[in-house]
C-alpha cells in the first residue's frame, strides 16, 4: 500500500474522525456533564416551587377561603396528587409550613431534621437580610424573588443536594431538595465506556474503511491507467464502470476527452497535410514569380523590336523627309515610355508584395484630394469625350497614406476614361460616409466585364481587351497594384457591373469627429 495512496488517505481519514468523535464526547463529560447535570436539577426544583407558589395563591393552604368546602377539597386532592407526581418523577424531599411553622406537606424521612434546615435558612435571611446572607456548608447557585437554590456540602459525597427553600407572598415556607450524585464517578465510568466502544468502533472503521476505499480507489486507479494510455496517443482506452456518482460522470468525461483528443489530432493532421499543399502552393507562387518575369519579358518584346526596327531605319536613312522622320520619333518614344511606365509599375508592385514600400498612415482630407486629383486629371477625362460628375461632401477625413491613395483613385479614373463608351459618355466620382468607413467609387458607362473575369482583374497582366489595352498603352499591372496598396492599408476593394456601366470601389477607416 502506498503511503499517498487514495485508500490509505480514506483509512486514515475515517481513523481520525473516529477518535475525534471519541475524544470530544470524553471531554465532553469532564467539563460539561456536571453543568448539565445541575441545571437540569434547578429546572426541576423551580418547576415544583411554581406549583406550590400557584397553590398557595389559589388557597390551597387557607382556612378561609371564597369557595366552597367540595370546591377546596378538589383542589387541595389535585394540588397533593401532582406534588406527589413530581416527587417521585424528581425524587424529591419535599417539606411545606404554615406561618406558624406548622407542617402542612412533608415527604422526608427525618422530618425533624428538615424542618430545622429550613429555620436555620428562614432565621440567617432574616438576620442578614437579601444581600448579605451566607449559609454554612452551602453555595448559592441563583436566587430570586423570594427563594435561594443552593448546593450543600455533606459529610460525604453522596449526601450532597441541590436544594430550594423560600416562602410565598401569603408566608407559606417550602423547602424542596434533590439528591446530587457523583457526577465525577459517572462521568469516569462514561469514559471508560467510550473508550472500549472507541477501540471497538475504530478497529471497524478501519475494516469498512478499507473495503470502502477500495471500492472507490480501484476505477479511480483505472482512470488513471487509461488516462497514461491516452498520454501515450492510445485512443481506444475506454472506461467501462457503471457508476452513477462523480466517479462514473468522470469516466465518462475521459471517455469523450478521447475520443475529441483523437478527432483533433485527426484534425492536427488534416491540417499539416494542408500545411504542406500551402508550402506547395508556396513553391507553385514562385513559380509563378518567374513565370511572371517570363510575360515581363514577352510583354517588352514588341516595344524593344520597335524602337529597334525604326532606330535601325533611322541609321539606314529611311527616313528622308521630316514627315517620316517625326513618325519614327514618335512610335520611339511612345514604344519606350510604355516600357518605362510598364517598369516603374513592376517595380512599386514588387515593393507593395514584399512589405518593402512602408505605408505612413495619417489623417487626411479625402474629398479635397478627390477633387485636386480630377482637377489634373481635367484633360484626360477631356480626351475621352465624357462628362465627369462629382459626388463629394466638403469635407470628409479619413486615415490612409495619402499619397498612395491618390495613386488608387489615378488607377481607377484612368481606367474608367479609357474604357468608357456609350451614346452618353459619363464618368461619376462619389466619396461618401458608410458607417465607420469612407467609400470611394469611380463609375464609368460602357460595357460590363464578363463575369468569369471579375475576379481575375486583379491579376497581373490580366487584360479582358488586350487591343484597348495595348491602344491607350496599359501595362496590365495597375488594378494589381491598386490590390497591394488597399490590402497594406488593410481595407477593402471591388469591381461590380451596375446598370448602364462599372464601378470600381474601395474603402478608407474613417475619422470620427468628436
Amino acid at each position: 500500500m502506498k503511503r499517498g495512496s487514495i485508500r490509505t488517505q480514506f483509512t486514515l481519514t475515517n481513523f481520525i474522525l473516529l477518535a475525534g468523535t471519541i475524544l470530544v464526547c470524553v471531554l465532553a463529560n469532564l467539563f460539561l456533564l456536571e453543568r448539565v447535570y445541575v441545571s437540569n436539577k434547578m429546572e426541576n426544583l423551580l418547576e415544583v416551587r411554581d406549583l406550590v407558589i400557584q397553590g398557595a395563591d389559589n388557597g390551597v393552604f387557607s382556612v378561609v377561603t371564597d369557595i366552597s368546602d367540595e370546591e377546596k377539597l378538589e383542589l387541595q386532592q389535585t394540588f397533593v396528587n401532582d406534588l406527589e407526581r413530581m416527587c417521585q418523577q424528581y425524587n424529591l424531599t419535599a417539606l411545606i409550613v404554615d406561618p406558624a411553622y406548622n407542617p402542612l406537606v412533608y415527604s422526608a424521612m427525618d422530618l425533624d431534621t428538615v424542618k430545622n434546615k429550613l429555620y436555620r435558612y428562614i432565621l440567617a435571611y432574616r438576620i442578614m437580610g437579601n444581600a448579605g446572607i451566607e449559609i454554612s456548608g452551602a453555595e448559592i447557585l441563583e436566587q430570586g424573588d423570594n427563594y435561594f437554590i443552593i448546593d450543600t456540602q455533606g459529610e460525604r459525597d453522596s449526601n450532597r443536594q441541590i436544594e430550594i427553600w423560600g416562602w410565598s407572598e401569603s408566608g407559606y415556607m417550602y423547602l424542596f431538595a434533590v439528591s446530587r450524585e457523583s457526577i465525577a464517578e459517572s462521568a469516569a465510568l462514561s469514559n471508560r465506556l467510550l473508550v472500549v466502544i472507541g477501540i471497538t468502533a475504530g478497529i471497524l472503521a478501519a475494516v469498512i474503511g478499507w473495503w470502502t476505499s477500495s471500492r472507490i480507489s480501484r476505477p479511480i486507479l483505472e482512470l488513471a491507467n487509461i488516462s497514461e494510455r491516452i498520454t501515450h496517443l492510445d485512443f481506444d482506452a475506454r472506461y467501462t464502470g457503471r457508476e452513477k456518482n462523480e466517479i462514473g460522470v468522470l469516466g465518462q468525461n475521459i471517455n469523450a476527452l478521447s475520443e475529441s483528443l483523437e478527432e483533433t489530432i485527426s484534425q492536427l493532421k488534416t491540417a499539416n497535410n494542408e500545411l504542406k499543399r500551402d508550402l506547395e502552393q508556396k513553391t507553385a507562387l514562385e513559380k509563378q514569380r518567374q513565370e511572371l518575369l517570363s510575360n515581363v519579358s514577352h510583354e517588352l518584346k514588341t516595344p524593344i523590336a520597335l524602337i529597334q526596327g525604326y532606330a535601325e531605319g533611322l541609321k539606314d536613312g529611311i527616313a528622308d523627309d521630316p514627315e517620316t522622320l517625326n513618325e519614327y520619333l514618335d512610335v520611339i518614344l511612345d514604344e519606350s515610355g510604355r516600357m518605362s511606365r510598364m517598369v516603374k509599375s513592376l517595380m512599386s508592385l514588387n515593393e507593395l508584395e514584399e512589405g518593402r514600400d512602408s505605408f505612413t498612415m495619417e489623417r487626411f482630407d479625402i474629398a479635397v484630394l478627390t477633387r485636386n486629383y480630377l482637377s489634373s486629371a481635367e484633360i484626360l477625362i477631356s480626351d475621352s469625350g465624357a462628362e465627369l460628375v462629382l459626388n463629394c461632401p466638403d469635407s470628409l477625413y479619413a486615415w490612409g497614406d495619402e499619397f498612395k491613395v491618390e495613386e488608387v483613385l489615378m488607377n481607377y479614373v484612368s481606367n474608367a476614361a479609357h474604357y468608357v463608351c456609350g451614346e452618353e459618355k459619363r464618368i461619376e466620382v462619389t466619396v461618401e460616409s458608410v458607417g465607420k468607413q469612407v467609400r470611394i467609387s469611380v463609375y464609368n458607362t460602357g460595357n460590363h466585364i464578363p463575369e468569369e473575369s471579375l475576379s481575375r482583374v486583379w491579376e497581373k497582366f490580366y487584360k479582358v481587351d488586350k487591343a484597348r489595352t495595348r491602344t491607350y498603352g496599359g501595362s496590365g499591372v495597375g488594378l494589381s497594384i491598386v490590390k497591394a496598396i488597399v490590402e497594406g492599408m488593410g481595407q477593402e476593394y471591388g469591381v461590380d457591373n451596375v446598370e448602364g456601366g462599372v464601378r470600381f470601389w474601395f474603402t478608407l477607416e474613417k475619422v470620427e469627429q468628436e
